[in-house]
């Protein structure tokens, strides 16, 4: 058996996968609006990942770090069992305003979503312990490595945490590069990847989504 050979990641590739699935208006039209609030959205394929991961998990309990304008809410909850609830947080009113107003376009009823509004890492801490299926990351770079522990803590066993712009458009990989939030984004994978509660991987989606299991 010969080895294989990765495939480059040119233009052509990424094309094909972010149009894997194609959003419905729905999600086009909150993709919009997050584009006029200046909060640029997960992409298609790593909203895929997330509904994936949402639906293998069966997950009921899902945490979201920065509610943007609901885009990666919807992909969440479009995942999620019929009775699950998320859990989005975000410091800013007219983030969870545009949010609300895609999941009703989407037609899950308000008891299907809990909108926080404040710093995560003021709330996450009041949160149950072991609580959630799955935490979805994708706020303030620099945060990230606290984050993950809080998100670590959150998780039940085989529950799965997620990050957003872990390739933060190949910066992270130019040593260069020592911006803070590329250093907060390398020391974040750092952290997953040495954390034996953790079975990591980096997934090279969109802008990259590291994701890992609990195990222990």
């Amino acid at each position: 058996m010969t080895p294989e050979t990765p495939i480059a990641a040119g233009p052509a590739i990424r094309d094909y996968v972010e149009g894997f699935l194609a959003e419905d208006d729905v999600l086009r039209a909150a993709r919009a609006r997050g584009r006029e609030l200046g909060c640029t959205p997960i992409g298609p394929a790593g909203g895929a990942a997330l509904r994936f991961l949402a639906a293998a998990l069966q997950a009921r309990a899902v945490v979201e770090v920065g509610t943007g304008a609901g885009v990666s809410g919807l992909w969440l909850l479009r995942g999620m069992a019929a009775d699950g609830v998320l859990t989005s947080i975000d410091v800013q009113p007219e983030h969870q305003r545009a949010a609300r107003q895609a999941f009703t376009a989407a037609g899950f009823g308000a008891g299907r979503t809990r909108l926080i509004m404040g710093r995560a890492l003021d709330v996450l801490p009041r949160l149950t312990d072991g609580g959630y299926d799955l935490v979805f990351v994708d706020a303030l770079k620099t945060e990230y490595p606290r984050y993950a522990e809080h998100g670590v803590r959150l998780l039940r066993p085989g529950g799965v945490i997620a990050f957003d712009n872990a390739l933060w458009s190949g910066r992270v990989v130019d040593q260069s590069v020592r911006d803070p939030d590329t250093a907060a984004l390398r020391e974040v994978t750092h952290l997953v990847r040495e954390d034996d509660r953790l079975a990591p991987a980096l997934l090279p989606v969109g802008d990259g989504l590291l994701v890992a299991a609990r195990v222990a």
